[in-house]
């Protein structure tokens, strides 16, 4: 080329791209490991590539101010004496007292009382401004064991095993000394100011077998009233789904890997389980295949965002999800009124993901009492309540323009996918043709 020749610009490497490069720099400089929270930010098969087919001709839609659409669930009637009943098919996931504030704690259980619906204890243990402001309240019983005691699982609405999570499936979570506050430290039995590492598995059980001793012996505790559920990080949901219902479980959660977390090696959140969306068909499958879909219910979490969402999960077959980032985002968090903070943390209000580190400028993901008393749980309850309630009528709104008369009416049939992946994951036509790649005809 000579020296006149006009220069090209250079291409950017996509093995090498900048953060790819800079994950490098930083891994060469320090040594360890990158750690963070919330989901995966990689680009993957998500309810975007589902499309409804709504009524016109060949099906009527309902009016939608005149004709009803339930919304209602009930969750745990296979063997429990007092199954859950939830006006909307919206959950509150588990997310731990320690991970959050204890104001963030008490406004997820306000706004979820609000709206009907439950929330979760996650790990640690049961505060008393999360009991005492959650009508229906979900106890997470972790392979930790921090905070567990039998009088909380009797407070409790329902257990939640925990056997794994969506962004971390067979691998244990992390909360960093600065945020083990002496309130977190006495709940956990840990020493404040100590990293603290979670436990990846059970201490006593090691499989299927072992775990439907240990739901015989959860339900004596509870005297049979409590459902059980089981949450499974999604990796292989058909096996897993078979697994947990012969082991007794009233409840399925299954989460995918676009589910937070309040802290685990970056690795593991990008590149372990599966996408929510392929997980869905084959817990369905297995729960079918035992005659037991609808008797034991399924749940799906692992970045739901609207109502759109909610009803493309319900239509695959599940009967709830469960919403873990998208509620600390409706309390405040990664609010845009608060960007000069997160920037001077080095980052941007829809880029955060140092929950972990409990600097969180919203009182949210934090133990920091001076950025806590920032969270107004009030507010930040009726901030969470709209947004169900917004959810709710997305949701009933596309169930309506499909005919049904209630949410759970909705089927893959009035489903298409927009890609031949997403066809074949979601196991409904891609849009234009009546072809399922990969099944026999």
């Amino acid at each position: 080329m000579s020296a006149n020749s006009p220069r090209t610009t250079p291409r950017v490497s996509a093995t090498f791209d900048p953060y790819t490069i800079s994950e490098i720099q930083r891994a060469a400089a320090t040594g360890i490991y990158d750690i963070r929270g919330g989901g995966s930010k990689r680009r993957l098969p998500h309810f975007d590539d589902l499309l409804f087919l709504g009524a016109s001709m060949s099906r009527y839609p309902l009016e939608g101010y005149r004709e009803k659409c339930g919304t209602n669930v009930v969750l745990g009637s296979r063997f429990a004496k007092k199954p859950i009943e939830l006006k909307i098919p919206v959950t509150i996931a588990g997310m731990s007292f320690g991970s959050l504030s204890g104001a963030a704690k008490e406004a997820l259980g306000r706004g979820a009382t609000l709206a009907g619906t439950s929330t979760t204890t996650g790990d640690g243990g049961m505060t008393e401004e999360e009991r005492g402001h959650s009508q229906t309240l979900i106890y997470q019983y972790l392979p930790s064991r921090y905070g567990m005691n039998p009088d909380d699982l009797r407070r409790a609405d329902a257990i939640e095993i925990v056997i794994g999570q969506g962004a971390k499936p067979g691998g244990g979570g992390m909360l960093l000394g600065q945020k083990i506050s002496e309130r977190v430290g006495k709940m956990r039995t840990l020493p404040a100011g100590i990293d603290q590492r979670s436990a990846s598995r059970h201490p006593d059980w090691t499989g299927p077998d072992d775990l439907e001793i240990k739901i015989e012996e959860l339900r004596e505790i509870t005297d049979w009233e409590k459902p059980i559920y089981v949450k499974i990080g999604a990796s292989r949901p058909y096996y897993d789904t078979a697994l947990a219902v012969k082991a007794g479980a009233d409840v399925i959660v299954i989460d995918g890997m676009q589910g937070g977390t309040a802290a685990t090696q970056e690795v593991f959140i990008e590149h372990v389980g599966i996408p929510t969306l392929a997980a869905i068909r084959p817990a369905v499958e297995a729960l079918q295949e035992l005659g037991m879909h609808r008797k034991v219910q399924l749940i799906v979490s692992g970045g739901i965002r609207n109502g759109a969402d909610i009803a493309k999960a319900l239509a695959l077959g599940a009967d709830a999800v469960a919403i873990g980032t998208a509620a600390l985002i409706a309390l405040g968090d990664n609010s845009p009124t608060l960007e000069k903070e997160y920037e001077a943390l080095g980052t941007h209000a829809g880029a955060y993901d140092d929950w972990h580190e409990g600097r969180d400028p919203a009182g949210i993901t934090t133990q920091d009492p001076e950025l806590a008393r920032r969270l107004d749980p009030m507010l930040a309850g009726r901030r969470l309540a709209n947004y169900l309630s917004v959810l709710t009528l997305e949701t009933q709104t596309i169930a309506r323009a499909c005919g049904k008369s209630h949410i759970h009416n909705l089927e893959p049939e009035d489903l298409v996918a927009l890609t031949v992946e997403a066809a074949a994951i979601a196991r409904v036509p891609l849009v234009g043709t009546d072809w399922i790649p990969g099944q026999r005809y």
